[in-house]
């Protein structure tokens, strides 16, 4: 609490905070990974929380909304990463990324953000690889690694 405190005096926000989802599809084990609207790089579905739903089910709800996908999330978060979101102006926001994992149930072909974004399944290894994020790279690799164990 003082942290937070000494850190508005000193001029520094609190971090905001979004919420994500790891769709992936439990029979392969893949995850699939979607493009940014502004740089094409690859992320998984991520948003603000919503009013009315649950931190889980808003993820589910951005998984609909930018990956077109729909299946059973898990309530509880399976990690955070931080990411610095570019304003329009031209300033970054520091966000914290709450992570839940959705296991895939229907995949659509025509979903809210079909035309601004590309899907693809990918390896949890692979997808590591190609996110920029430490934290979600890290996130992904245990994912792999836990899967690995069952």
């Amino acid at each position: 609490m003082w942290r937070r405190s000494l850190q508005m005096m000193l001029g520094r926000r609190p971090m905001a905070m979004q919420v994500g989802a790891i769709c992936r599809n439990r029979a392969t084990g893949q995850v699939m990974l979607i493009t940014s609207r502004d740089t094409g790089r690859w992320v998984i579905p991520k948003g603000w929380p919503m009013k009315g739903r649950s931190l889980a089910g808003a993820a589910a709800q951005e998984a609909w909304e930018e990956a077109g996908v729909r299946g059973k999330i898990e309530p509880g978060e399976i990690g955070r990463f931080d990411y610095d979101k570019v304003q329009d102006e031209g300033y970054s926001v520091p966000i914290e990324v709450r992570v839940f994992t959705l296991d895939v149930q229907e995949e659509a072909d025509d979903f809210p953000e079909r035309a601004r974004r590309k899907r693809r399944w990918f390896d949890p290894a692979d997808a590591a690889r190609l996110v920029a994020e430490p934290g979600l790279k890290r996130i992904l690799t245990n994912l792999r690694n836990h899967a690995a164990q069952d």
